[in-house]
């Protein structure tokens, strides 16, 4: 391994990190890559001329956000990192793999893929920046595979919007989706915001070859919308998206050979209401499109960059922010005007989008006028559990900013109570459950659910008899704003660790690893080699880290950090 002797200062944004010039290759941004090193003189992050150990096995592909559609963010498929591996001994910063811009999206990876004209196959990780680039980098070389930027001609990426939420520029945000299924190669399903010549703003998605980068055929789709209502931004009855007007900031979902997005504001920058969008991933043809405020006004969905989540039958599970909830409903307990602000909702997809269930707290007006919605935090699917009667029940948990932990039943959640206007309709509520609220979301492994709120520790919450309960220890690292979202890898349901990332952007970033059976046990984190030789530079706002193949990639304001076993 190289350990570089000289360092460079550069500035993104208002974010600043120290960078090894042999790192740059030739782009004006990095990726940093964790795993087995042998350098420990220096404080900066390794050379992309570092070889990682490599894996004889290629691993599970990891193609959404989170692992799977129920955004659990478990792989259960790790063998080669396990509490007595992860040690900083045995453990931590193999490289640094540069990009052109900030990483908000979660990395993706596949193994075994033969890249065009090469001569065999590589294990490959995918990373979308806010530069409007798509990276496919060699694992173990750091090498590109290819490069895309999915700016159009004359373009550049958008202006932040007047709000810091998604800063110095708009590109792509959301963490795409991989279906290698998808043309002769496989395709990779991203969607970038950009700026014309003109200032006018466009969204587009793009559809990439997985060995080229190359657009596929009909690639790409500019995003527009229409839906009926009289919202803000509507005339004569009909709603229009204003792409100007919005980020796509959560993952993007593939259900049923559909490309679902939905939509969030900048800041609260009026006007804006809340738009679910479903393309469909052969022809990028939009099929569908739902407006949850058609009526109303904001209720937008953020979601701290989860993914949306669906069940095996169909159905889409979200979390949407403050916005209108209208104050009369129908027969069947839906709002008149069909304005869902600050609810958590199941929607349907047999026939297009449509709300088929949806749950809002008793005192869900109030804490939207207030901005302390639920739709700061992602949705997060239980596998079936049985509870003490003996009934399978399919749950659904999320938690947003008023710190109580809300867990609904998929197959009734309860809607809203407007006689005693209390949260008894719901499956289980645990109030001030973290105490300063999530603007992040959980994970699951082995019944037990974890949360890294903002300002707080990593808890533990076990299931027993369909029952969410609080477990100590907790971490005793403490998660400044925005929180963060653990991922875990294990083996079967042996070996589990919880690995979560301190990404404040003013501050170093670091990389936890906890015993996933007790939180007070903590294996590993980037700080404990000596001499600096895990750091990796500041935080970025709302990174997942991924876990595949003996390594732990982590995105931060301009790289990837790889984190592996050590030689």
């Amino acid at each position: 391994m190289i350990c570089p002797l000289s360092l460079t200062k550069r500035q993104f944004g208002d974010r600043h990190l120290k960078i090894p010039k042999k790192a740059l290759l030739g782009v004006s941004s990095l990726s940093i890559v964790f795993g087995l090193v042998s350098c420990s003189n220096s404080s900066a992050p390794i050379s992309t001329t570092t070889t990682p150990p490599v894996s004889t096995s290629t691993g599970p592909d990891v193609t959404t956000y989170h692992y799977d559609n129920a955004r659990d963010g478990l792989n259960a498929q790790e063998t080669l990192l396990t509490p007595s591996t992860v040690p900083s001994t045995s453990f931590g910063l193999l490289g640094v793999y540069g990009v052109d811009g900030r990483v908000d999206a979660q990395p993706l990876y596949l193994g075994g893929l033969k890249p065009a004209n090469a001569t065999s196959a590589v294990n490959v990780v995918y990373v979308a920046t806010e530069h409007d680039s798509v990276y496919a980098l060699n694992v173990a070389t750091g090498a590109q595979v290819w490069k895309t930027s999915v700016l159009g001609a004359g373009e550049t990426t958008s202006d932040p919007r007047n709000c810091s939420q998604i800063s110095p520029e708009i590109g792509i945000t959301s963490t795409p989706v991989i279906d290698r299924s998808r043309g002769t190669n496989g395709a990779i399903f991203v969607v970038g915001m950009s700026k014309d010549s003109t200032g006018g703003y466009h969204q587009r998605l793009h559809a990439l070859d997985l060995t080229t980068g190359a657009e596929l055929p009909g690639s790409p789709t500019e995003i527009a919308a229409t839906y009926p209502g009289n919202g803000p931004n509507s005339q004569n009855g009909t709603n229009t998206f204003a792409p100007g007007q919005y980020a796509e900031r959560v993952g993007l979902l593939l259900l049923n050979e559909t490309i679902y997005m939905a939509w969030t504001s900048h800041c609260d920058i009026e006007p804006y209401t809340g738009w679910v969008m479903g393309y469909s991933e052969s022809t990028l043809k939009q099929t569908t499109v739902l407006n949850l405020t058609p009526n109303g006004a904001e209720g937008s969905v953020w979601m701290a960059g989860f993914g949306l989540a669906a069940d095996t039958i169909g159905n889409i599970y979200l979390l949407d922010a403050n916005g209108t909830l209208d104050p009369t409903f129908n027969a069947s307990g839906f709002p008149a005007g069909s304005d869902y602000g600050n609810a958590m909702l199941k929607l349907s997809t047999a026939n297009g989008l449509a709300v088929s269930d949806y749950f809002e707290a008793d005192n869900t007006i109030a804490e939207s006028a207030a901005d302390i919605d639920l739709g700061s935090g992602g949705a997060m699917l239980l596998p079936d559990v049985v509870d003490g009667t003996g009934t399978t029940r399919h749950l659904v948990v999320g938690m947003g900013k008023d710190s109580n932990l809300f867990v609904g039943d998929r197959d009734n959640l309860g809607k809203f109570n407007q006689t005693t206007k209390t949260n008894g309709n719901i499956y289980q509520v645990i109030p001030n459950a973290v105490p300063s609220g999530a603007w992040s979301g959980p994970a699951y492994f082995n019944n037990t659910v974890y949360y890294a709120g903002v300002g707080d520790v990593l808890r533990a919450f076990a299931i027993n008899n369909a029952r969410l309960n609080v477990v100590t220890p907790t971490s005793q690292a403490n998660f400044a704003y925005p929180g963060a979202t653990p991922s875990i890898s294990a083996n079967g349901i042996l070996n589990g660790i919880v690995w979560v990332v301190q990404s404040a952007t003013t501050s170093q970033a670091v990389l936890h690893a906890y015993d996933a059976t007790n939180l007070g046990h903590e294996l590993y984190n980037s700080t404990q080699a000596t001499n600096g030789r895990d750091s990796f530079g500041l935080g970025n706002k709302f990174i997942t880290p991924m876990i595949a193949n003996g390594y732990v990639f982590v995105g931060t304001p301009n790289a990837v950090a790889v984190f592996g076993l050590l030689k």
